[in-house]
């Protein structure tokens, strides 16, 4: 009952993780259909039957070597192999093998849900069970008892599943043969099998026997392997050798020849044959630097030094020596040498160091938060020189540390003061030792200290404000800027978060990434809130965790998204009653309007779009004035129906419309009847306008002739004299011409440009503007709205001579030229 509830809720979790589960056989060919999703999840059911859109599917790739690359699914759902199937190279022994893919399910561009499939490779029975070797032999003694055991290989089976992979062992051998066949299941889900003794067996009556060990699967078709075990029955080894002596102690002086033997061991074994006959060895328990110094005849049991041996390195060595006979099995026994060697040399000392924590060769690791005083390691320095040979004086140089003596020739390293690894995360020792022989020999040791971060450096911001510039309706998570905090610790103190938060609670229209990357998290309003100003908090992970704050100040740009709109006048229609006698200002009343926009955005024209056939009206575009355009007569008295419009500067540009209601009465004493012929001859060029256009061309053009002249004179001049009088010559144009003049403060110089208008035939004036900058000699800025100006100095003689040509073409005419009006 146990079994089926586990199981039953196996495959509870199992099918609430996935939404589909398919099968496939492995060795299917590339192309093999799995399953149709759509059909499979009912997918169109669920969708509105207004809705009927096609529905896309697509697989997931984390990338592109990834397992996602086994299937195929079509963009209509059906789902293929890609590849022939291998359970075996695809999964895990004695595992189901299965993968899992995610399908993104679209319409059009419309994101609906992720399915997770799960596709199962089932495996096939195509793999017998198999023995590492085809043929093992083992050997059992006469002697060994009942139930004596020898260990022999297990089986695998390479198929992946449970069922195909599962082998059951039968020992195939004849009814009388004395042995069985027992098997031990381990944890990893494998057998341990060992050939077991039922009875004792007697050489003399049988000395070899052959069996098999048959290993079948659970498969559909079963499949089977056998191991070949050929047993010999041999004669025991109950002798091990004996040594004449167990412990020996030698001595020898350091001049001892290394081609005569230290000493030789011998050992006695009673057995006869091969299990008599003895080799000698190092036991394990020698070690290898002992070994190394000293070399073993295998065959007669004699020690020699070897050639590397160090006289003086050591007083005594221990060597145990092992002799083993050539028996099945092999017995031996063990005896000690103590050699002792006479030092008679002067020898440097030697330095061993042992440190606290666990090193990495000559390089160990501390915590920078240790504390001055703590103990780091332990220097032994060994000589085993006599006299004032083997007297030995230490010494540590270093700022950190120190040593401080625990007895002869042993010392303890002490942090001196305090480390920080942020100034210092790796620190180079050295400890001199040397003794006070003659002459004196030293030996240096050196080690390494890598300084363990700890987290005790506070995270810091580059700077303390960050300011940034964002847009107004934007979507949410519109990139805003970037912040940057650093913290020189290591690990989990270095590891840094970010968060922010209003000091007043306020919730914030934006979100932080774990990188520092400010972003929106609602749509911004700038007509709301033009500017956010809050704070930011970095936290690294350490223990414990250290912060820091730094403000931001975000602006919100302004788009042009409100339209503008009258405040004057107030209404759609609106009614105003107007009267005119001849001493009335022409202006009328002002249009007001405004805008929620900010700056270039709410920068305001106005327009009159319909309602003024007689041209009567007109508005200023900037200030909104609405006045008379011309002369107002008895007859333009009545109603107007004027649409006026507002439009803002932004981009692209809105406006609003309103209609204003003007009622117009004129006074009795108001001038003549406006007529047709006065609009016909308001809209026909004058022939005054014709004259002024020919006259402004010929005063220009003698203008410009003037101008070239007097440069050429000027620029003569200067070849020979010298600026002395403080007087300025400007380079203009692209055909170099030059003007030149008096050094004089700023100043307007009021000239006639004769402006063609259809409306009007009135001269405009311009100005003509220098800029004297204080201290600049080499240039002088000209800023005017007509071409080139000739210098002032010689504009009296061309106004003159222009006045004189005006008044030539216009004697005869009677009319009034049309600078006399404007130039002064």
């Amino acid at each position: 009952m146990k079994i089926n509830l586990s199981m039953l809720l196996l495959f509870i979790k199992l099918a609430v993780s996935v939404d589909l589960t398919y099968h496939v056989k492995e060795g299917q060919r590339p192309g093999t259909f799995i399953g149709d999703i759509t059909a499979d999840t009912s997918l169109l059911d669920s969708i509105l039957m207004s809705n009927r859109k096609p529905i896309t599917f697509s697989q997931l790739y984390e990338r592109l070597n990834g397992n996602s690359q086994l299937f195929n699914v079509t963009k209509g759902g059906k789902l293929y192999t890609t590849h022939t199937f291998d359970a075996e190279s695809l999964c895990k022994y004695n595992s189901e093998c299965s993968r899992i893919i995610e399908i993104a399910v679209q319409q059009e561009e419309t994101f609906l849900k992720i399915i997770e499939l799960k596709i199962i490779i089932v495996d096939d029975n195509d793999n017998p069970p198999e023995f590492p070797v085809k043929l093992i032999h083992l050997q059992f003694y006469e002697s060994d008892k009942k139930g004596t055991t020898k260990s022999i290989p297990n089986a695998m089976d390479k198929d992946v599943s449970i069922a195909n992979s599962q082998i059951t062992y039968h020992l195939s051998k004849d009814e009388d043969e004395p042995f069985g066949l027992s098997i031990l299941n381990s944890v990893l889900g494998t057998s341990k099998l060992k050939l077991s003794l039922t009875q004792e067996l007697d050489r003399e009556v049988k000395s070899h026997y052959s069996l098999q060990i048959v290993a079948s699967n659970g498969g559909f078709p079963r499949k089977v392997g056998i191991l070949k075990v050929e047993v010999s029955v041999i004669d025991e080894n109950d002798h091990a050798p004996v040594f004449t002596h167990n412990t020996n102690n030698i001595t020898i002086s350091s001049a001892h020849q290394r081609n005569e033997p230290v000493i030789t061991m011998f050992a006695d074994d009673l057995d006869a044959g091969e299990n008599g006959n003895v080799s000698y060895n190092f036991n394990l328990k020698t070690s290898s630097l002992t070994q190394s110094y000293f070399n073993i005849n295998k065959n007669t049991g004699e020690i020699f030094l070897n050639s590397n041996f160090p006289f003086g390195k050591r007083q005594t060595y221990n060597l145990f020596i092992d002799a083993t006979d050539h028996g099945s099995p092999p017995l031996s026994s063990t005896a000690i040498v103590l050699i002792n060697v006479l030092n008679q040399q002067n020898n440097a000392p030697r330095i061993d160091v042992k440190f606290v924590s666990k090193s990495d060769g000559n390089v160990v690791s501390i915590s920078e938060g240790v504390k001055v005083g703590s103990f780091i390691a332990y220097v032994k320095v060994i000589d085993n020189d006599s006299g004032h040979n083997g007297e030995v004086d230490c010494i540590l140089n270093h700022d950190k540390f120190m040593l401080q003596s625990l007895g002869k020739n042993k010392y303890k390293v002490v942090i001196k003061s305090l480390v920080n690894r942020e100034l210092e995360s790796h620190m180079d020792l050295s400890i001199v030792c040397e003794d006070k022989g003659f002459p004196s020999l030293k030996t240096e040791r050196k080690f390494s200290i890598d300084v363990m971060d700890v987290n005790d450096v506070q995270p810091y911001f580059t700077k303390s404000t960050f300011k940034f510039l964002t847009y107004e309706n934007e979507e949410p998570n519109f990139p805003v800027g970037f912040i940057n905090a650093t913290d020189p610790d290591l690990g989990l103190g270095g590891q840094l978060s970010y968060s922010l938060f209003d000091e007043h609670g306020y919730v914030l229209p934006f979100k932080i990434s774990n990188f520092g990357f400010i972003t929106t998290a609602q749509s911004l309003d700038h007509e709301k809130q033009d500017m956010y100003e809050f704070k930011a908090i970095v936290k690294d992970n350490g223990e414990p965790r250290l912060s820091n704050t730094a403000n931001v100040i975000v602006e919100v740009m302004d788009k042009n998204d409100n339209a503008p709109y009258f405040t004057f006048p107030s209404i759609k229609l609106f009614n105003i009653d107007v009267h005119y006698h001849p001493q009335s200002k022409s202006d009328i009343t002002t249009l007001r309007a405004s805008d929620r926009d900010s700056h270039v955005n709410s920068f305001l024209r106005y327009e009159i779009l319909g309602g003024n056939d007689k041209q009567l009206f007109t508005v200023n575009p900037y200030t909104g004035v609405l006045s008379f355009s011309r002369t107002v007569y008895q007859n333009d008295a009545g109603s107007y129906n004027l649409k006026l419009a507002v439009k803002d500067n932004g981009t692209p540009v809105l406006s609003t419309t309103t209609t204003l209601s003007l009622t117009l009465t004129v006074s009795n004493t108001t001038a003549r009847m406006y007529t047709a012929e006065d609009t016909e001859s308001d809209n026909r060029i004058h022939i005054n306008l014709m004259i002024i256009i020919v006259v402004a061309a010929v005063i220009v053009s003698v203008a410009i002739v003037v101008s070239v002249i007097v440069c050429i004179v000027h620029k003569r001049n200067q070849r020979h004299t010298h600026f002395n009088l403080n007087k300025k010559c400007i380079k203009q144009g692209r055909r170099s011409r030059y003007f030149c003049e008096q050094d004089s403060p700023k100043y307007d110089i009021p000239i006639t440009v004769v402006t063609d208008s259809v409306n009007s035939a009135h001269s405009r004036s311009a100005s003509l503007r220098r800029d004297t900058h204080t201290g600049d000699n080499s240039s002088t800025n000209w800023n005017t709205s007509t071409t080139e100006i000739p210098h002032p100095s010689y504009l009296q003689e061309i106004h003159q001579t222009s006045e004189l040509l005006k008044k030539s073409q216009f004697q005869n005419t009677g009319l009034v030229y049309p600078g006399q009006h404007y130039l002064m």
